[in-house]
């Protein structure tokens, strides 16, 4: 297992990093942005779909609380037509898990590019045609080092999946169902609103400790998150013949 996570995620991952860092720009932090944004767009597909699936499910949740309301003595009824909302609405209500299991590993080999630093015993596993830089610059455009741990650019993190947090929060939702439920909030809803705070508090504990490279990443995954929530809100509220304007940041 060790071998396979070492050749087939570790190791591509660390000669792309040096790829990007030998021939578009000598900078570890700008060559570490570069590197998230391209693993981003190659798996673009299942974050967009997974992130798409999470917004519908805020919108549609209303009418799947009215369904559990009305099904409630018929738990069979209940799911045959909640999945069937889910169905009209094309929504995979568990993609986040599968989401979940194709990054995790992807994550974790990203991490350990970073964590286990580039000595030149982790340099000499490049491949033959990438060429180990000497010296390999630990900084980010001369600001910060690296390897070391940097408070500042850990915040910046923690407000950008903050942001994040609410976009998904912020969609539209018709305003008769909810405050028909109000006071009736999901188990789903009560999850994701504590998570708005939940989250960034977890981005900050995690990478408090953890090298600045790590920190870069993650801001970098997250701000590209933002960006493609926007997106995607846009779209769903253009379908649904709402003006973006129109979006409320939900409490």
């Amino acid at each position: 297992m060790s071998y396979i996570f070492n050749e087939f995620l570790y190791r591509p991952l660390l000669n792309l990093l040096f790829l990007v860092y030998n021939n578009i720009y000598a900078d570890l932090g700008v060559a570490i942005i570069i590197l998230t944004i391209i693993i981003r767009f190659v798996l673009l597909p299942v974050f967009y779909k997974s992130a798409k699936d999470q917004t519908l499910i805020q919108k549609i949740t209303p009418k799947i609380k009215e369904l559990q309301k009305t099904h409630k003595d018929d738990k069979e009824r209940q799911v045959k037509e909640i999945m069937a909302v889910y169905k009209e609405h094309k929504v995979n209500p568990f993609s986040g898990f599968i989401l979940m299991i194709i990054q995790l590993p992807i994550l974790i080999a990203l991490y350990s590019v970073f964590w286990r630093g580039f000595s030149p015993e982790i340099l000499s596993k490049l491949y033959s045609f990438v060429s180990a830089p000497d010296p390999v610059l630990h900084s980010f455009l001369g600001l910060f080092n690296l390897y070391e741990k940097n408070i500042v650019l850990v915040l910046i993190a923690a407000v950008a999946q903050y942001i994040q947090s609410k976009l998904l929060m912020s969609v539209v939702k018709n305003n008769k169902q909810s405050d028909k439920n109000k006071g009736e909030m999901s188990v789903a809803e009560k999850v994701s609103k504590q998570m708005v705070l939940i989250g960034p508090f977890l981005t900050f504990a995690i990478l408090y400790s953890l090298p600045a490279a790590v920190s870069l990443y993650w801001l970098t995954t997250s701000v590209f998150s933002v960006i493609q929530q926007i997106v995607i809100n846009k779209k769903i509220n253009k379908q649904d013949g709402t003006d973006t304007g129109d979006i409320k940041t939900a409490n």
